[in-house]
């Protein structure tokens, strides 16, 4: 045999066996459903074996072996909660140089200060009330609540991200996952807390039962609850299959969440509907009996019931339409390369890293994507390994077309980019159906 080749076989043996034994190590099966513990789990979509999409490797680390992790969606049938076949190891996907900002965006810099201002109306909180944020990122949520004279503490483990809350945003951020100990910590140093918020968090978190009884712990009698998180009938309703990623364990609707409270001795008292991030659902829970049940929660329960939304046969049409989907993209973008056009990515989201790898798309047919963060510029993708360049670059090179991944800003991105429109550049929205604007 060619020495040439029989090296490269042994190295694809090794890769693979590094890859399987990553994958036992750091990756479980679930074979319980994470809010009623029932067994009766049957999987509806297969979007393959991909990397943690927030993983984007430095140019040192580009030789590194990348771990690809099952990326499957079961349906409990009892209880209709949609929820990953798979856990990743957390540590895996958030103590090692974690890259999302949650301050990168104008209209996301504006939904936080409307949350802000959102809660503090509807509970009526007075100055100094005790206002936890649980993955709290760079502390962007928690400085609006500090502006309006809240005291704040925020919990995250990302170590570099605290950093930046810590050191430049002077929000007192705890480096830890949020559990009964650090919940003990809080009350101590700070008492008990008036509201916890959780804005998407509470999809990512395996353990929901260990979670809410710290929370309730660290709440004071009438305290609040509130987590915001993607609203999965909009997820099926617009085919967002790309807000499907590894950190996000669990698809939320209503319907789950209801007896999942009940059994803690709480319960979902309102709803507010949310356009961020292609539509989300801020969900407020207190103990049962201390808060009147807003018209909304009973709105929302009828509205779920008439929809297929918790049906395995609905679900498998819903995961038809998401293949059909990567064949309709792959088959515009191969025309536009056949007519010789340049082609590009937008904005390295996390979302995006599942729509490119799902999609089979690298750097065959994306020159290279373009990104505002500081963080991810000078990165590569996780998977395709293509290059992030900073949005002057893209306006620079001047493509043809630019594949905009997170489409839930296009407004904000497009706004920002609009040289490369006014010269004739042309973006391709990929969800629901691909099109060319």
């Amino acid at each position: 045999m060619n020495r040439k080749i029989f090296l490269e076989i042994t190295m694809a043996k090794k890769q693979i066996d590094i890859q399987g034994r990553a994958v036992r190590q750091f990756c479980r099966q679930a074979s319980r459903c994470r809010m009623c513990r029932s067994d009766e789990l049957l999987e509806y979509l297969d979007l393959g074996f991909t990397p943690p999409a927030d993983q984007f490797r430095t140019q040192e680390e580009r030789g590194v072996p990348e771990i690809f992790y099952p990326l499957k969606v079961n349906l409990c049938l009892a209880c209709g909660l949609s929820q990953l076949s798979h856990v990743v190891d957390p540590r895996v996907l958030y103590q090692h140089d974690y890259l999302y900002e949650s301050s990168t965006t104008r209209t996301g810099q504006q939904h936080w200060e409307e949350l802000s201002l959102s809660v503090i109306k509807r509970l009526g909180l007075s100055a100094g009330s005790l206002v936890v944020d649980i993955g709290s990122n760079d502390g962007t949520l928690l400085k609006f609540f500090k502006q309006k004279g809240m005291k704040v503490v925020g919990v995250d483990p990302a170590l570099n991200i605290v950093k930046i809350a810590n050191q430049q945003n002077k929000i007192k951020t705890i480096c830890d996952f949020f559990s009964r100990r650090t919940a003990k910590s809080i009350k101590r140093k700070f008492g008990l807390a008036s509201v916890i918020t959780g804005t998407n968090v509470f999809a990512h978190v395996d353990d929901l039962v260990s979670l809410i009884k710290a929370v309730k712990f660290l709440l004071k009698r009438d305290g609040v609850f509130i987590f915001e998180s993607p609203y999965f009938q909009n997820l099926v309703d617009q085919l967002q299959y790309d807000t499907i990623y590894h950190e996000h364990l669990s698809y939320l609707s209503l319907r789950p969440l209801r007896p999942f409270f009940a059994k803690f001795g709480m319960e979902v008292f309102a709803i507010e509907q949310t356009s961020i991030h292609g539509g989300s659902f801020r969900v407020y829970v207190g103990r049962k009996g201390v808060w009147s049940v807003d018209q909304s929660v009973g709105k929302l329960i009828k509205q779920e019931k008439s929809r297929g939304l918790h049906e395995l046969d609905f679900m498998k049409k819903f995961a038809k339409r998401v293949y059909q989907n990567r064949e309709d993209l792959n088959w515009l973008i191969e025309q536009l390369l056949h007519q010789g056009k340049r082609i590009v990515a937008v904005s390295a989201s996390a979302k995006g890293m599942t729509l490119l790898n799902f999609c089979g798309l690298t750097r065959r047919q994306l020159e290279f994507v373009a990104e505002k963060s500081r963080l991810k510029i000078g990165r590569f993708t996780p998977g395709g390994k293509i290059p992030i360049v900073s949005d002057q670059k893209f306006l620079a090179e001047q493509p043809d077309y630019a594949l905009l991944l997170a489409w839930n800003f296009s407004k904000e991105i497009t706004k920002n980019l609009k040289p490369f429109s006014d010269r004739g550049g042309h973006f391709i929205i990929p969800v629901p159906k691909p099109k060319i604007i």
